[in-house]
């Protein structure tokens, strides 16, 4: 039972439904920009680094024409990221106005990154013929760091959703608030954080390899091409496998502190030891079927013992559990991508470092095209896993979601019009983008052939 029962009585379920998929989508359309906020002003100011560094105007030209780009996904990241903070007001109300001081810090701090970061960003975009290399340089690190300081600060609010703490709930009122200590001192923000940032460098180079990758498919492959896919698919290979070992630190701190996600995610329903894990498959009638069980392996990978003990689903109530075929298959969704992406990491890298050269199959540029995609669909899948794993809760164990949700009607209108946004904006964007990969490159040698030629397997 919810701690602000009485307080906040729930509204019908049909606003409930209909709010909740309005900020899914749009969370949905936001997260992957959130990710390039995150990792790609780094790879610029790396690839303009290297220019400086070597001399080569290759990396030079890479950095300038992929600034623009920056500039282009963060107008678009204004416009969805302005959505979803009037989405947090007009449509969870309740859980604004109680809640809001003890993480309207993580806001503010947010804001705040995001101005320094538009201004920074102007600069640097603008500032390649009027400042010097080295100034002009030192003009993109702040980008770097707001980037760093705004998605910290959102992302310790949601790690205060799923373990929240610096406050006490008296009479239905929010008393001895300790923002700073809810949001940095919470013991599931550097999990989440670590999670997040790497998935960022993941979806980020994958992304930017996969657009060269389709080039050399083509039959357009320059040195340019060939730097532009190497420096961000070799970040992402890198990040891969890391992201593995993440997932497995992370999968021990939901064992621990929200039981019934990881029950929700394997489909457990009765608490077990030397619980078995269950790849694919359907949760029905307090089992999965048609899924493949590995003995003891859930006990393993949660607590890294053979027979340790496992909460199932049975220790709550059915209104207390999230809907657990959604919460399954977004996790498996992301645990098969992030397990194919890894594989593909680890070919790329051994080729790189046992020949020291680029792998030439065509089945490899393929599936680094693809891989763009997928690691996006991953990102979302991932996001769906925490937060729907985390239903019926808005506030983990303090506030359900429904006694959040706004009483007021219309929703369906507004939802209309967000999709007409989202197409608009898409539209824009994809204008936009082409636009700039047609520009002229101005690059001398940089149609130099390459080194080797692709084999058809």
């Amino acid at each position: 039972m919810s701690m602000l029962a009485a307080a906040f009585p729930p509204v019908h379920q049909e606003y409930l439904l209909q709010a909740r998929q309005m900020q899914a989508l749009s969370f949905a359309v936001h997260i992957p920009l959130v990710c390039f906020g995150i990792a790609f002003p780094a790879m610029v100011l790396f690839m303009e680094w290297l220019g400086m560094r070597t001399g080569d105007p290759v990396y030079r030209t890479v950095a300038r024409r992929w600034s623009r780009i920056v500039l282009a996904l963060f107008a678009i990241g204004v416009i969805t990221g302005t959505i979803l903070s009037f989405e947090m007001g007009l449509l969870w109300p309740n859980f604004t106005a109680t809640f809001g001081s003890v993480f309207g810090l993580g806001f503010a701090i947010e804001g705040f990154s995001f101005f320094m970061e538009a201004i920074f960003i102007g600069i640097y975009t603008y500032g390649w013929d009027r400042l010097s290399p080295r100034v002009h340089f030192v003009s993109g690190l702040p980008i770097v760091i707001t980037g760093f300081t705004g998605s910290l600060t959102v992302i310790a609010v949601n790690a205060w959703m799923n373990h929240p703490g610096g406050f006490r709930l008296v009479g239905g009122r929010v008393v001895d608030v300790d923002p700073l200590g809810a949001l940095f001192g919470n013991s599931m923000l550097w999990s989440e954080l670590i999670h997040m940032y790497i998935a960022g460098y993941m979806v980020t180079g994958f992304v930017m390899a996969g657009v060269y990758a389709f080039c050399r498919l083509r039959g357009r492959w320059t040195r340019y091409e060939r730097v532009a896919m190497t420096i961000p698919l070799t970040i992402a290979c890198l990040a891969a496998p890391v992201q593995v070992l993440v997932g497995d630190w992370i999968a021990r701190v939901i064992a621990v502190e929200q039981p019934i996600k990881l029950a929700a995610l394997e489909g457990l329903y009765r608490t077990t030891r030397g619980a078995s894990e269950h790849i694919l498959g359907w949760y029905t009638g307090g089992q999965i079927k048609y899924g493949i069980g590995i003995p003891h392996f859930l006990s393993l990978l949660a607590f890294h013992s053979w027979n340790a003990r496992v909460t199932g689903l049975e220790t709550v109530s059915a209104s207390q559990r999230p809907p657990i075929n959604v919460t399954r298959l977004s996790f498996q969704t992301m645990v098969g991508i992030g397990t194919l992406l890894a594989l593909l990491g680890l070919f790329y890298l051994f080729v790189r470092i046992r020949r020291r050269r680029l792998p030439l199959s065509k089945w490899f540029y393929s599936a680094v095209v693809a891989a763009g995609p997928a690691a996006t669909v991953a990102l979302i899948a991932g996001w769906v896993t925490t937060e729907v794993g985390r239903q019926p809760w808005v506030v983990y164990h303090v506030m359900t979601t429904a006694q959040s949700v706004t009483g007021a009607s219309g929703i369906p209108v507004g939802y209309t019009v967000l999709v007409i946004t989202y197409i608009a904006v898409a539209g824009a964007m994809l204008w936009i983008l082409r636009r700039l990969a047609r520009s002229p490159l101005d690059l001398p040698g940089a149609d130099a052939p390459p080194d080797s030629t692709l084999q058809p397997a």
